[in-house]
C-alpha cells in the first residue's frame, strides 16, 4: 500500500468524475464555444456572487493574470513573506508583470491591517515603487493550512479602499477555509476585487483553476490568459470534472481536516518530533529534533515503509491529507508513526 502525503494535488479522478468527463459536451473554448467551460464559469461566478469567471490550466497562471490586470510595470504589491505568489510561482511577479513584492512579516502567512498600511509606499514619493495591490492567501500553504480571520480581511479591505489599492485573494485552498470556518463564498466575493480558486487540490480534479471578479477585469484577464498561453480548445472535459467536484467533493473536505488533526496528535507523542504547528485544515507542518534524528532520515524511514512526504528545509516537514488518502491509508499511517 502506497501512502502519498506529498500534496493534495496527487489525487486521481473518482469514477463519478471520470463519467462526468467522458460524457461532457465540449466545443472550442478559445472561441468561448465550450458549453461545459461556460457552465463551470457561470457556476463559480454565482457561488461567489461575482460578475464573471475564467477557467485556467493552473493556479499559478490564475494568480499571475490577476496580478497583471491590477498593476503596471514598476509597481509594487504587498504580501506576507510566506505568500505563494512570492515563494512558489517562479518569480512570475517580476517576470510577467515587472512588479516587486513588499514582504510583510506576518503570523503563519497572515498579516494585519496595520502591517499592510505600514507597508504602503507614499504615492507622491516617486523614488519608491508605487504600491497598487494587496495579495492575500487563504488558506496559507507555507503557514500550515491556516485560515484567516474574516474580520481582519475586512479591515485590510478598508485600508485598500483608503489608499485605492486593488485586493486579490489567492484562494487555492479557499474551499478548505470555507468548510472549516463555516463561511459563505459570497462573503469573499463581496470583499475582493479578484479571487483565484483551485480545482485540482482539495476538490480532486486533474487540472484547473478559476479566476472570478468583475466583468471588465475578467475581459482584461482573458487577453492576459491568451498572452500566457492559457487558451485551451475542448477543455470542457476538464470543466466537467470541476463541476462534478463542486457538486460532490466540497463537504467531504472536513474528512481531510479530521484526519490531519489525528495525525498531528500522534506526531506530538513521538520523542524526536520537536514541534507540530497548529492544524486547522488539511496541512500539517512539523519539525524534527535534528539532534535526535535528521529530517532526511525521517523521510527515508517513511519512504522505506511506502509513505511519501516532503521536506520544507530547516528541519520542517509537510504532510497534506486529500481525497485519495483513505481510511485504510490513515489507519496504516498512524500505525507506522507509532512504531517508529
Amino acid at each position: 500500500m502506497q501512502i502519498n502525503l506529498i500534496s493534495d494535488t496527487v489525487t486521481q479522478p473518482t469514477p463519478g468524475m471520470l463519467d462526468a468527463m467522458m460524457t461532457a459536451e465540449v466545443g472550442d473554448d478559445v472561441f468561448k464555444a465550450d458549453p461545459s467551460i461556460n457552465a463551470l464559469e457561470t457556476k463559480v461566478a454565482n457561488i461567489f456572487g461575482m460578475e464573471a469567471a475564467l477557467f485556467f490550466p493552473s493556479g499559478t497562471m490564475t494568480n499571475q493574470t490577476a496580478i497583471k490586470v491590477h498593476t503596471q510595470p514598476g509597481d509594487q504589491l504587498i504580501c506576507d513573506k510566506y505568500a505563494h505568489v512570492y515563494n512558489y510561482e517562479g518569480g512570475g511577479v517580476s517576470f510577467n508583470s515587472g512588479v516587486s513584492c513588499k514582504l510583510v512579516d506576518g503570523h503563519r502567512g497572515m498579516m494585519t491591517a496595520e502591517q499592510v498600511e505600514a507597508a504602503i509606499n507614499p504615492p507622491d514619493f516617486y523614488h519608491s515603487p508605487l504600491t497598487s495591490l494587496v495579495c492575500i492567501e487563504n488558506t496559507t500553504n507555507k503557514g500550515g493550512g491556516a485560515c484567516w480571520n474574516f474580520e481582519e480581511l475586512r479591515r485590510i479591505k478598508a485600508v485598500c479602499e483608503k489608499h485605492r489599492l486593488a485586493y486579490h485573494l489567492d484562494g487555492a485552498r479557499l474551499w478548505n477555509a470555507l468548510v472549516r470556518k463555516g463561511e459563505d463564498a459570497k462573503q469573499y466575493g463581496a470583499l475582493f476585487d479578484t479571487i483565484s480558486v483551485c480545482l485540482s487540490k482539495g476538490l480532486g480534479c486533474p487540472v484547473g483553476s478559476i479566476l472570478v471578479g468583475g466583468k471588465d477585469l475578467l475581459d482584461r484577464a482573458l487577453r492576459v490568459r491568451k498572452v500566457l498561453g492559457g487558451g485551451m480548445r475542448q477543455a470542457g472535459y476538464l470543466a466537467a470534472a470541476g463541476s462534478y467536484a463542486l457538486d460532490n467533493h466540497l463537504e467531504r473536505l472536513e474528512e481531510d481536516h479530521l484526519k490531519a488533526a489525528e495525525i498531528g496528535e500522534v506526531l506530538q507523542t513521538i520523542s524526536f518530533i520537536k514541534k507540530v504547528e497548529p492544524i486547522e485544515t488539511n496541512i500539517i507542518i512539523f519539525e524534527v529534533d535534528e539532534e535526535k534524528m535528521q529530517a532526511d532520515d525521517f523521510i527515508q524511514k517513511l519512504k522505506e515503509r511506502n509513505v511519501h512526504l516532503i521536506g520544507m528545509g530547516q528541519g520542517k516537514l509537510r504532510i497534506v491529507t486529500h481525497l485519495d488518502y483513505t481510511d485504510a491509508h490513515h489507519d496504516a499511517f498512524l500505525s507506522i508513526l507509532t512504531s517508529l
